[in-house]
C-alpha cells in the first residue's frame, strides 16, 4: 500500500489553469472524490483546493494505475488535455508524499511562506473526505501526523510570527498604490479570505464596504469589523463599481462576476485585486483599470521569502524529522499486532498441548500450574530474540517485506485489529492543534 499524491500549486501552473481544475464547489468536490474512489487502486482520498493549490491526496494499491485514473478523471472534470496535466503535474510517492503533505501544513508550500490560513484549509479537506466516507484510517493517520509536524513548526521556529495572507500581501500591495488611511475599499464576498482582507486594509488605516449576496452575512462581518466598516447586498455592484477606486474580490463563485459590461467611463482610476480561484474578475485592462491576482503577487511575495528563508530552513529539517517519525510509527503500528499475534499462538499452542498430557496422564494434575508456568517461561525466552530483532526494524525500509514473511509463515490475518488501531488522535473541535 501507498501515500500518493498529485500536485497542482503556483509553483508549476498559472492561475488560469488552476481554476479550471478548482474544487471549491462542494457538489463538484464530492463528485470528483466519488469518481476518483471507484478505482479499485485507490483506497482512500481527499482533496485540498485553495487559491493557490489543487492537491489530491491518497492512499493506494498501485502507483501507477492511481496516478494514470487521477489524471482521467482530473481532465474529465476540468475538460483540459491529459498530457497537459501530466506534463505539469508534480507527482509524489510514499515518503515524498508524506513530506509534502507535512511541508503543505507546515505552511512552507504556500505562495506566501508562514501564511496561517493552510492549515484551517487542510482541516476543512481532511474533515469533508471523512465526513463523505472517502477518507478512512490511513489518510487520517498522515492528517493527524501533519497538524503535529506544523505544530512543531509553530513552536520552534518564527516562521508564522505576524501572519501573513495572500489577502494580507494583496493589502501590502495596494499600500504601495494608495494612501490608505484616505482610502474606502470595496470588498465581495463576505468569506474568510473577505474578512482578512477586510482587518488588514482597516490595520492600515482605510475604512471597507463589504458586498454580499447573503446580505446577512455582509451584515454579521460588519458587526464584527467594527465602525470601520459598512456593508450592502451584491445586487448593487454596478454602482459600486462606478463610484470607488478600490475593489478586492474573493467569492465562491464558479465564474467572474465583475466584467467589461458592468463598467462605465469615469475620470478616475480603477484597482481591482482578484483574490479568488477561480477568477471573480474578467477586465479588459488599460490606463484607467488595473487588475492583479492571486499571480501577479509574487513580487511581495518573494520579499516574505527572503526574509523568512532562515526560518524555513530550520522548519524543512522538521518536517523531515516528522516524516521519518510517521513511517516507524507506522511500522511500529504494523510490528506489535505481529509480536502479540505470535505470542498469543505460542500460548494457546502450549495450553492445548498441557491440556492433552493432562487428558492423557502424562501429567498429574497436581503438577498442572507448575507446568504451565514453566511451558510459558519457555516459550517467552524462545521468543525474546525474535521479538527485539523485529522491533529493530523499525524505520527500516526492508521491514515490509519481513513483515509479509511473518504473516506468511504463521498464518496471520493480513488486516490489523481493526479501526481503533489506526485511530486519528486529532481533535477536529480543538483548534488550538492547527492554529
Amino acid at each position: 500500500m501507498n501515500y500518493f499524491c498529485i500536485s497542482f500549486t503556483h509553483k508549476n501552473t498559472d492561475i488560469a489553469l488552476r481554476e479550471k481544475l478548482s474544487m471549491s464547489d462542494e457538489l463538484r468536490k464530492r463528485e470528483f472524490l466519488k469518481t476518483i474512489n471507484s478505482h479499485e487502486s485507490i483506497l482512500e482520498s481527499l482533496v485540498i483546493s485553495t487559491c493557490n493549490r489543487v492537491e489530491i491526496f491518497c492512499f493506494v494499491k498501485n502507483l501507477e494505475q492511481a496516478n494514470n485514473h487521477i489524471i482521467a478523471c482530473l481532465a474529465l472534470f476540468s475538460e483540459l488535455c491529459k498530457d497537459l496535466l501530466s506534463q505539469k503535474a508534480d507527482v509524489f510517492e510514499n515518503s515524498g508524499a508524506i513530506h509534502h503533505l507535512f511541508s503543505v501544513a507546515s505552511s512552507l508550500d504556500s505562495l506566501v511562506v508562514g501564511e496561517t490560513q493552510i492549515s484551517g484549509q487542510l482541516k476543512d479537506a481532511f474533515s469533508f473526505a471523512l465526513k463523505n466516507e472517502f477518507c478512512a484510517l490511513n489518510l487520517s493517520r498522515a492528517v493527524h501526523y501533519a497538524f503535529k509536524c506544523a505544530t512543531e513548526v509553530r513552536k520552534q521556529t518564527q516562521i508564522s510570527k505576524n501572519p501573513i495572507s495572500v489577502a494580507s500581501v494583496a493589502v501590502a500591495k495596494a499600500k504601495e498604490l494608495f494612501d490608505l488611511s484616505q482610502k474606502k475599499a470595496v470588498i465581495i464576498g463576505a468569506g474568510e479570505m473577505s474578512e482578512l482582507a477586510c482587518k488588514h486594509l482597516i490595520a492600515a488605516g482605510a475604512k471597507v464596504i463589504i458586498l454580499n449576496r447573503d446580505l446577512k452575512k455582509a451584515e454579521n462581518l460588519s458587526e464584527k469589523l467594527g465602525v470601520f466598516s459598512e456593508f450592502d447586498s451584491l445586487e448593487n455592484l454596478q454602482k459600486y463599481l462606478n463610484s470607488y477606486e478600490l475593489f478586492f474580490s474573493a467569492t465562491n463563485a464558479n465564474s467572474a462576476i465583475i466584467t467589461n459590461s458592468l463598467l462605465q467611463v469615469v475620470n478616475f482610476k480603477r484597482y481591482f485585486f482578484d483574490i479568488a480561484v477561480p477568477r471573480d474578475i474578467d477586465l479588459d485592462e488599460n490606463d484607467k483599470i488595473k487588475v492583479f491576482s492571486v499571480d501577479d503577487l509574487e513580487e511581495v511575495v518573494r520579499k516574505n521569502l527572503a526574509l523568512r528563508e532562515h526560518e524555513a530552513g530550520i522548519a524543512y529539517s522538521i518536517v523531515g524529522q516528522m516524516t521519518s517519525e510517521f513511517f516507524k510509527y507506522l511500522n511500529d503500528l504494523a510490528l506489535m499486532p505481529i509480536i502479540k499475534a505470535i505470542r498469543l499462538q505460542a500460548k494457546e499452542c502450549a495450553d492445548k498441548q498441557l491440556e492433552l498430557a493432562l487428558k492423557k496422564g502424562y501429567l498429574k494434575k497436581s503438577d498442572e500450574d507448575e507446568a504451565r508456568k514453566l511451558i510459558h517461561q519457555v516459550f517467552k525466552a524462545f521468543l525474546h530474540k525474535p521479538t527485539i530483532h523485529l522491533k529493530h526494524l523499525q524505520g527500516k525500509i526492508q521491514s515490509d517485506t519481513i513483515i509479509n514473511a511473518m504473516r506468511y509463515v504463521f498464518d496471520l490475518k493480513n488486516d490489523l485489529q481493526g479501526l481503533d488501531q489506526y485511530k486519528c488522535e486529532f481533535n477536529m473541535e480543538n483548534n488550538d492543534e492547527i492554529y
